[in-house]
């Protein structure tokens, strides 16, 4: 069964994600929600993988699935993990609902070899349109909260996570910026474009040693 088959719209990014991790490798999932992800990799990856999840109501609905997933906050127990623990450690829409994103980032890149991380791009033109011609925060299908009930509480754009990447020592693998139904744009064009046009980006980062 591929991939593309055992996912519905409209976490399309998933599969991104997805693709970017070897078969059979390690992997934590921080933040992962009701293991949406995580069982994707389990069954079509073969991957050994763990979880960590805010919500007791998420850590159920991963259980019931059979998963691995223990309740826990990114921004505090992130820390007790070991180095190199993991060959990939995931965070899927989730750093800007973080409160320290990049104390967040620097433990992903200590405790996994790799790290992937997506997030929703606050440069996109219609948030960037809503901003300029109504005057009011922007809600859209990435960013679906309004201002006063949204989790996230570090907004970023694409050029903004490109440069925390550098700030925190790691070097960007492969990356790709999502059009709203999740197909990637063409990565030839130039990054300013893909802050604009990007509704989302996933990024596969290592730290450099």
């Amino acid at each position: 069964m591929s991939l593309a088959r055992t996912l519905a719209p409209p976490r399309v990014d998933l599969l991104r994600v997805a693709e970017l991790v070897a078969p059979g490798s390690r992997v934590l999932d921080v933040g992962c929600g009701d293991g949406e992800l995580l069982r994707l990799l389990v069954e079509e990856r073969n991957v050994d993988g763990r979880g960590i999840e805010l919500s007791q109501q998420g850590v159920n609905d991963c259980v019931a699935k059979g998963l691995s997933v223990i309740q826990g906050d990114a921004d505090a127990d992130l820390v007790d993990y070991p180095n190199d623990a993991f060959d990939y450690v995931i965070l899927s829409q989730t750093l800007q609902a973080t409160r320290q994103p990049r104390v967040v980032l620097e433990h992903m890149l200590r405790i996994g070899g790799r790290a992937i991380v997506s997030v929703p791009n606050f440069g996109h033109w219609r948030v960037r349109a809503q901003i300029a011609f109504l005057g009011r925060m922007p809600v859209t299908e990435s960013l679906s909260h309004s201002w006063y009930d949204t989790p996230n509480i570090h907004f970023c754009t694409i050029a903004d996570f490109i440069a925390l990447a550098g700030e925190v020592g790691a070097t960007i693998d492969k990356s790709a910026a999502l059009h709203p139904g999740g197909q990637p744009l063409n990565p030839i064009w130039p990054k300013w474009a893909w802050n604009l046009l990007g509704e989302q980006a996933i990024f596969l980062l290592h730290r450099r040693r």
